[in-house]
């Protein structure tokens, strides 16, 4: 019986989600597709025409085409023999650090919240604890010295009426305020709710007047990376999307195939060992209202047989790495599994799927690949960045070392027992996509790059203001210099 319950609540959370109730009749349904509700639900609700409540016959002709999708599934794996994955030699130099898939234990109950929320404080305050000697909450009011250094994760962040910003803190102890005032007061006013950070100031009337407002950060990690081969980095390819830029697409593979390109570009091409997809590999189904408008392959396995095709251009002498996005058929919560095996067992040998975030070793260079949904919030909150300039919203998550610092935002996050998105290990590279702009920079050390898009403005974007700057490639080459290509002439 508890079963059933969690199995009923998560259909009607996830219906709510999209503004809609949900039948018992429907439910009982919905249960045999536990596995694909991610996919079917979103397919319902763009499917309605002013139902409130979901019933039984809104729900069945959808759930007709998913079992004819998997008797589909079944005949192909009865009668046709797959070719074994020859990936041994690309795990030689594809070193997979960390990526949530095949280990996730979230089942979305209190002790699943519990658990992740003290795994972002602990790691967090580990990382904290090598600039300040901060003391726990409960203990502050025991000292008698008025100058305190604390560690806190950010419940609470208002302006008072006198201008200055009261923030409240809390550790695994108790919890405490501090005054922003002065310089201070801009940058607390940019604090997100449930990140960590450090405060130094003097205690007054169980109140702290901070002198500091100290951030997880990245230390300066040295010199650019130099390699003896060059990184090309892609995103947000949107394949099955009416507006997918075919003609720039297979212009870019003509210049891996070094078909294009002057001797410059050419010698770049040469050198090109890995290509790197940020997410968003396919547009997806039911993402937003009315997206079967721009949809030119109508079901997801198409879309991924389309990408699996546009992909195998890639000559095979490049490995290519492919992590999941918002629109691509995994759980919308981050951290995100790899594509599933009946959507990545189309792709050829030569391309490695990883999770969203995943933290790789490629020949010596640390990456991380983080699609960027969090962007969204980051961007929205600090009213100085833009989605103009992506890469200064990526600054912002590396000061934080997190991959998505505001819990409850726009980023959902799976409560999983460890908190896979706290950046522990410093990058070389730091790899997004997701906000369909380009942009690079370095920050301490480590090469930021947001790489654009393939995908022309959709009508959805013209309404949500969003202007793409679609077929930027940008490429970390040899020397650790980064050579930008524009492969759009619209």
């Amino acid at each position: 019986m508890v079963i059933k319950d969690i199995e009923s609540k998560l259909i009607i959370t996830k219906f709510a989600m999209h503004g809609y109730n949900v039948h018992p009749s429907a439910i009982e349904l919905l249960k045999e597709f536990k596995n694909e509700l991610d996919e079917i639900i979103p397919k319902i609700c763009s499917a309605l025409n002013g139902s409130f409540i979901i019933s039984r016959e809104d729900i069945l002709p959808i759930l007709n085409e998913f079992k004819r999708k998997r008797r589909k599934e079944q005949f192909k794996k009865q009668f046709f023999v797959e070719k074994p994955k020859e990936v041994k030699n690309l795990k030689d130099e594809i070193c997979i650090i960390k990526d949530i898939t095949g280990t996730s234990t979230c089942e979305g109950n209190v002790d699943d919240f519990i658990a992740y929320f003290n795994s972002r404080f602990e790691k967090l305050s580990k990382i904290l604890r090598q600039r300040l000697n901060g003391i726990s909450i409960s203990n502050i009011k025991k000292i008698r010295t008025e100058k305190v250094d604390v560690i806190g994760m950010v419940k609470d962040v208002r302006e008072t009426q006198n201008g200055n910003v009261l923030v409240e803190i809390e550790d695994n102890t108790d919890s405490i305020r501090f005054i922003a005032t002065g310089k201070l007061r801009d940058l607390a006013l940019e604090l997100m709710g449930d990140e960590v950070i450090g405060v130094s100031g003097v205690l007054r009337n169980n109140n702290i007047i901070a002198d500091k407002i100290i951030f997880p950060d990245v230390p300066l990690n040295g010199e650019k990376k130099r390699t003896n081969f060059s990184i090309v980095f892609i995103s947000d390819t949107h394949f099955g999307s009416k507006e997918f830029l075919e003609k720039e697409w297979d212009l870019f593979i003509k210049w891996l195939n070094f078909e294009v390109g002057n001797e410059k570009m050419r010698e770049i091409a040469e050198s090109v060992k890995y290509v790197v997809l940020a997410g968003d590999v396919v547009d997806g189904v039911g993402i937003y209202p009315n997206q079967e408008k721009d949809l030119k392959i109508l079901d997801v396995y198409g879309q991924y047989e389309e990408a699996a095709m546009q992909i195998d251009k890639i000559p095979k002498r490049i490995k290519v790495i492919v992590s999941p996005g918002n629109h691509d058929a995994v759980r919308q919560a981050e951290p995100q599994p790899a594509l599933l095996k009946e959507f990545s067992n189309l792709f050829s040998n030569n391309v490695v799927n990883v999770g969203n975030p995943s933290f790789l070793n490629l020949d010596g260079i640390k990456l991380l690949i983080y699609h960027g949904r969090s962007l969204d919030d980051v961007v929205t909150k600090i009213p100085r960045l833009s989605y103009a300039k992506p890469q200064e919203a990526m600054v912002e998550l590396l000061k934080r070392r997190h991959l998505a610092p505001m819990y409850g935002g726009r980023s959902p996050i799976a409560p999983e027992k460890e908190d896979y998105l706290v950046i522990e290990e410093i990058p070389d590279i730091f790899h997004c996509g997701h906000i369909h702009t380009y942009g690079t920079s370095f920050y301490r050390g480590v090469f930021l790059v947001n790489s654009s898009t393939w995908q022309a403005q959709t009508e959805f974007q013209k309404k949500v203001n969003l202007n793409p700057m679609p077929c930027n490639v940008a490429v970390y080459t040899p020397s650790g210099e980064v050579v930008r290509l524009k492969f759009y002439g619209g």
